[in-house]
């Protein structure tokens, strides 16, 4: 551990949570039309911008009520160049937006952080292509090249880290990580796995994280899993396996369905919340450095509340 990550999950002195499904909250649960997932295009308006930052102050508040720490994770999954593109953004419209949604989550955390409650801000990137599906896969120095872009626009601003969120195949994942260690920025990888446990260009859990440290001197401060059932990567991660202790987040869907099942669907699955919320407990015990704890597609703030409930006074125990 450096000093430049002391404050850092799972260094810091706090377990974290974080949200839930930004986007398929404001689709299914609000009504709001969101081309391609890109929730960071809301913030043009003024009903959007507080439609966004009401999303994330319900979340801060069960963080506020359990005195643990927060992940502000920005709308940016989608705010780089290709899906820009297709959005009708140039390159300047699109860094306006990258900054503009840094400064709302520094706004949110200036209003809610208190001394028991770090609230703490991630410059989020997600896959150049689908996040369910490995198509047009890159070279690692492509993704380096590519994501370089979006790394860059948040450099000089507040962030205490970037991660990148539902990474489906190794190179893009490393090739994030080593343009974020080229502008000396924390970085935390999240990866995706389909119901097999495995990754969706077939590589496992534990292999991938072998492979992003080995090529980037073991850059990422830390690995999580999102996007995908407990129930699907649980068994995974049985045994001593060292890399476990690399992953210190998780974020699931509170659905069993399949990617393509969930591509497909036309009407949230929002499984049970307190089923899911009890389902953590079990990472806690097979996730020794477990301490960021949130949802992905079909969660809401019922969820992170129910993870809140059950699985954190274990994680808190465990220290």
């Amino acid at each position: 551990m450096t000093a430049h990550h002391s404050h850092l999950p799972p260094f810091a002195p706090t377990k974290f949570i974080t949200d839930g499904g930004l986007e398929t909250t404001l689709i299914f649960h609000d009504g709001i039309d969101i081309p391609y997932f890109a929730s960071f295009d809301l913030l043009q308006t003024q009903d959007g911008y507080n439609r966004v930052a009401n999303y994330y102050a319900r979340y801060l508040e069960i963080a506020l009520n359990a005195k643990v720490g927060f992940v502000l994770e920005s709308p940016t999954w989608r705010a780089n160049g290709d899906w820009g593109l297709r959005m009708g953004y140039s390159a300047v419209e699109l860094a306006d937006m990258n900054h503009k949604s840094v400064r709302m989550m520094a706004d949110l955390r200036d209003r809610y952080q208190t001394a028991e409650t770090p609230c703490l801000i991630s410059g989020c990137i997600g896959p150049r292509g689908d996040g369910y599906s490995p198509t047009d896969r890159m070279t690692t120095q492509q993704a380096r090249d590519y994501h370089a872009v979006q790394v860059r626009t948040f450099a000089g601003t507040p962030i205490d880290m970037v991660s990148a969120i539902t990474m489906n195949y190794p190179e893009e994942a490393i090739g994030i990580a080593l343009a974020c260690k080229d502008a000396d920025l924390p970085c935390v990888i999240s990866i995706t796995v389909e119901t097999d446990g495995q990754l969706p260009s077939g590589d496992g859990i534990g292999d991938v994280i072998e492979m992003v440290d080995a090529q980037t001197g073991a850059y990422p401060v830390y690995y999580m899993i999102n996007c995908a059932h407990p129930d699907h990567f649980r068994d995974k991660l049985d045994g001593n396996n060292a890399w476990k202790n690399r992953i210190c987040g998780v974020r699931a869907n509170a659905s069993r369905q399949s990617h393509a099942e969930l591509d497909a669907c036309e009407h949230l699955d929002d499984g049970n919340p307190d089923e899911l919320g009890r389902l953590y407990c079990d990472l806690a015990e097979l996730l020794p450095n477990l301490a960021v704890i949130g949802g992905c597609c079909g969660t809401d703030h019922r969820h992170v509340h129910a993870m809140a409930k059950h699985a954190l006074p274990r994680l808190v125990a465990a220290g």
